[in-house]
């Protein structure tokens, strides 16, 4: 084999061992690993084709959160651009918001945010992974996913 064909032969490698790790695949070999991750995108896409529902199916007394993602690139890191904004707040909202950021492996680096009593919730933060690791396995998705659950947790938790 060539220095040129080993070279992607251990590319290939590595990119078949970071699939196996995100999927939390047993496999061993590449067929099986692409099976895996072929079943865990299947169940990604499931998972958001359903939070609409979910969100939906929630009391009509529950505002819709507006929440958006974005990749940024932050010292040779990939970080989020996280902006809430919803229409009524409740005491533990951030915390749980920021509790949905550390679960995923993210640093808060900045954040700028405005509460007015029950009547108002923004959130505008900067994040950035905790590791090698979350930064490869996470992405703007999951983010959302994430925020968008924390939020529905503590909002269905309160007495509205």
């Amino acid at each position: 084999m060539s220095g040129k064909d080993q070279k992607k032969a251990t590319a290939l490698e590595e990119k078949l061992e970071l699939l196996r790790s995100v999927t939390k695949s047993s496999a061993a070999n590449e067929t099986s690993i692409l099976v895996d991750a072929s079943k865990y995108i299947k169940e990604l896409k499931d998972k958001v084709s359903q939070e609409p529902e979910q969100l939906g199916s929630t009391s009509s007394s529950m505002p819709m959160p507006r929440v958006s993602v974005s990749s940024v690139e932050l010292e040779k890191k990939r970080g989020f651009r996280i902006n809430v904004s919803m229409e009524k707040s409740q005491p533990e909202l951030l915390t749980s918001v920021l509790e949905a950021f550390e679960e995923l492996g993210l640093d808060v680096l900045d954040a700028d945010v405005s509460c007015a009593d029950d009547t108002a919730f923004r959130l505008e933060a900067l994040g950035s992974s905790q590791s090698e690791a979350a930064e490869r396995s996470v992405d703007e998705q999951m983010v959302r996913h994430a925020v968008l659950q924390a939020i529905k947790k503590c909002m269905d938790g309160s007495s509205i």
